[in-house]
């Protein structure tokens, strides 16, 4: 089967997939240069940043190396290193777990929480240009991006996902959408991206 390439201008005005694809390679290129900007203002690297940012809004079961890999789709190895810089400039803190001595999560310390919370800023720029859309060029948009992420999720190139189609809570009753612990329907622009209560699937677990 001979392969497209969606950055081939000819396949573009051919194909609205392509079209797509690479709009998402533009916005990309827009969270790209955001959180750079704002890494420099900090010494930090992007993903440094990105770490402070997570560990700043999730659990402590979920700020461990091994977790931040996988949610960033990168080596231990490479977290690892990002960590030890966080660490000598007194942005996190291990803490132990008393289970197993030889297993750790990351915390903020003070500096650490007042850099993430300015951090975690970057991307409302982007919020504005979405605020003008009617709710209903909201609602295809999200449900649209929650698809995609979902069937990219199922081919492995996104590995964690804590949104609510491969969550054990989530049913489709009748055509709606339905939270098994929230015990009620959500509305189409209801649907989570990044839920806390997020439990994975079985199904998904041996994907």
């Amino acid at each position: 089967m001979k392969q497209h390439s969606s950055f081939n201008l000819n396949e573009q005005n051919q194909k609205v997939e392509s079209r797509i694809v690479v709009a998402l390679e533009r916005i990309s290129e827009a969270f790209r240069v955001l959180l750079w900007n704002e890494s420099k203002e900090n010494a930090l690297s992007p993903i440094q940043m990105q770490i402070l940012i997570f560990i700043s809004f999730h659990s402590i079961e979920k700020c461990k190396v091994g977790y931040l890999a996988d949610e960033f789709n990168m080596t231990k190895a490479t977290i690892s290193d990002s960590v030890k810089v966080l660490l000598a400039k007194n942005l996190v803190s291990k803490e132990t777990d008393p289970v197993d001595t030889r297993s750790y999560s990351l915390s903020l310390t003070t500096e650490g929480k007042k850099i993430a919370k300015k951090a975690s800023l970057f991307a409302s720029s982007m919020e504005q240009p979405i605020g003008n859309l009617s709710e209903e060029q909201k609602t295809i948009m999200l449900n649209g991006l929650l698809k995609l992420i979902y069937d990219l999720n199922k081919s492995g190139i996104i590995t964690i996902q804590r949104m609510c189609f491969t969550c054990t809570n989530y049913q489709l009753r009748e055509g709606m959408h339905y939270c098994k612990l929230l015990k009620s329907s959500l509305a189409e622009n209801e649907l989570r991206v990044d839920c806390p209560e997020h439990e994975l699937l079985p199904t998904a677990k041996n994907d």
